[in-house]
């Protein structure tokens, strides 16, 4: 657990220094540093979403996802524990949700091959050299990301101990069903999500990305089934 409790760290550092400085930025300069962000969040996606080799696990993991998340209403269950947090910390006046940082950030330091590849590495060998070295991109991720999204990057830090922690402790039971191929399927997808989140804070669209986070763990679920599902036709055929 030393890389997870590394990386926390340097989620801590980086969005507590992203904070202060926020503070003597002009409001003009930080949507333009908003709609920067975003741009950059959107190239992040495009860039993780070329990992997938197949668009049809990408489809229906996506759609099923969103399906499911809608019906569960994650982003809802997501928006009105982070309002709670808002009443306490949020200044008035400002745009910026604290849901939404919560949310971008754990998917932007969560979603990648770092993480899954890093966390099982860790708990199967006890070798945290990945996640110490993601620890350190962090560091910089956080402190840009707070310093145009607020304290709901600081809070990300609860969601992104318990993801890669419970992958280090469940590296052995997980471990053959995330191969290379459905770590890349699991990558494609929630790289989809930070798109979204790209276009979010551009201001472009207004998506419930909570909403689709289910799609992730279906991405690696459909790519094992599919050599299944292929050999139950070749026998019925």
């Amino acid at each position: 657990m030393l890389g997870v409790i590394v990386n926390v760290i340097t989620v801590i550092i980086g969005a507590s220094v992203g904070l202060l400085l926020k503070k003597g930025i002009p409001e003009r300069v930080s949507k333009a540093a908003m709609t920067a962000l975003g741009a950059c969040t959107m190239y992040i996606g495009i860039s993780g979403a070329l990992c997938g080799e197949n668009v049809l696990i990408l489809i229906a993991s996506t759609v099923l996802g969103a399906i499911i998340g809608t019906l569960l209403k994650i982003d809802d269950a997501i928006t009105r524990l982070a309002q709670r947090v808002e009443a306490k910390f949020k200044k008035k006046g400002s745009d910026v949700s604290i849901a939404e940082g919560i949310i971008s950030a754990t998917l932007l330091f969560c979603v990648g091959s770092m993480t899954v590849t890093g966390s099982i590495q860790a708990g199967l060998t006890g070798d945290n050299s990945i996640l110490i070295t993601k620890a350190l991109l962090d560091l910089f991720s956080s402190m840009m990301l707070a310093s145009t999204l607020g304290i709901g990057v600081l809070f990300s830090i609860v969601p992104v101990f318990i993801i890669q922690g419970g992958l280090v402790l469940l590296a052995g039971l997980i471990a053959p069903l995330l191969s290379t191929g459905a770590v890349n399927e699991m990558t494609c997808a929630g790289s989809i999500l930070i798109v979204m989140i790209g276009t979010n804070l551009m201001g472009i669209t207004k998506i419930k990305v909570a909403d689709f986070l289910p799609a992730i763990l279906l991405a690696p679920i459909i790519y094992n089934l599919v050599p299944l599902l292929q050999r139950l036709w070749e026998l019925i055929a």
